[in-house]
């Protein structure tokens, strides 16, 4: 009961990346680049069984970016016809790359870290890939003319890699969707019919992680015009209720999403997060247990994982082993509290 996890990226080692940022330029190039980040994943799942993580995962630490790691091995996708773009219905600019033809995976993308990773941990192990539609947020379209039309054709790419996924020993495949918190009208419309495009045929445990952002400067300053309550998942809850995804990992700490939406849910393992990834602050274990609290009013506890609000590959190093520690040692309060 309360078994802990977290979203999925962690902090790189200084002598992997550099620290402190997303989109972090790699210090190392080639063969030395390449053992680099598989020291830093074993590395990584090392400190989460330290701190006491339950679930763990390879920490992203051979991708630069949560989407465009995935991006890297698919043919269509021109890196260098990068074009301006505002993500998140605006909410930032970035250059993104291109979609200039069909789409189609260059073999593997992520197998050489999840090997890795299963050869060095006898937990449950977690693996996370964009969803369709934040990769449809983050990327131009050149070719097919429809983004719901893009969003199919690269739900079909993810479906192929976690079924491989699947085949390598991973427990737990989770789809990252913070544009399900942006556009929540086409979530109902053809979101979570990609979504599940995505995750079809898989016998693991299949999860989605909707959150409100990384601790960046743009996303703060969002939060701060969303007013006094934060209730995008009052619109989008009641579709993944009824969807075939099992895990719903969502943002709790520090934030103003009124508690009872967990209530929509019901039927779905509810991954709480417990651990705010925009502040340096580490929560103590008695903070961590007041959230999960709050969260056994609306969910039954057998159903709640202790989990950190979003990723955490900005923070500093000893903060977010810190945090997940106090991650860890909530959820044992709690286990003691309700006698589990």
């Amino acid at each position: 009961m309360f078994e802990t996890t977290l979203a999925g990226s962690l902090p790189k080692p200084s002598w992997l990346a550099e620290p402190e940022m997303l989109w972090a330029p790699w210090k190392l190039e080639g063969a030395a680049l390449e053992e680099a980040k598989r020291d830093a994943t074993i590395l990584a799942l090392k400190e989460q069984e330290d701190a006491g993580i339950d679930i763990v995962t390879e920490g992203e630490q051979a991708r630069q970016h949560f989407v465009h790691g995935f991006l890297h091995r698919v043919a269509g996708v021109d890196f260098d016809k990068r074009v301006k773009m505002g993500i998140r219905n605006n909410r930032y600019e970035a250059l993104v790359p291109t979609v200039t033809e069909q789409l189609r995976r260059m073999g593997p993308v992520h197998s050489f870290e999840a090997k890795i990773a299963r050869a060095h941990t006898k937990k449950k192990l977690k693996f996370t890939l964009p969803g369709p539609m934040t990769i449809i947020d983050t990327i131009a379209d050149g070719f097919y003319g429809d983004r719901v039309k893009m969003a199919f054709a690269f739900a079909e790419l993810l479906n192929e890699e976690a079924r491989e996924l699947q085949a390598l020993g991973i427990d737990v495949i989770q789809f990252d969707e913070p544009a399900f918190n942006v556009y929540m009208k086409e979530v109902t419309e053809w979101g979570v019919e990609a979504l599940e495009r995505a995750a079809q045929g898989l016998t693991c445990t299949t999860a989605v992680h909707i959150c409100y952002g990384y601790g960046i400067e743009a996303n703060v300053k969002w939060k701060e015009t969303l007013g006094a309550e934060w209730r995008h998942y009052e619109e989008t809850f009641p579709a993944l209720a009824k969807s075939s995804i099992q895990q719903v990992s969502l943002e709790c700490a520090n934030s103003k999403v009124p508690m009872d939406l967990m209530s929509l849910l019901a039927g779905k393992d509810v991954l709480v997060g417990a651990i705010d990834v925009a502040t340096q602050t580490v929560e103590t274990p008695e903070q961590v247990a007041s959230v999960l609290r709050a969260a056994m009013k609306y969910v039954p506890k057998d159903k709640i994982f202790p989990c950190t609000n979003c990723g955490m590959a900005p923070l500093p190093r000893p903060v977010a082993m810190a945090k997940l520690k106090a991650l860890a040692e909530g959820a044992a309060l709690m286990r003691a509290e309700v006698g589990a």
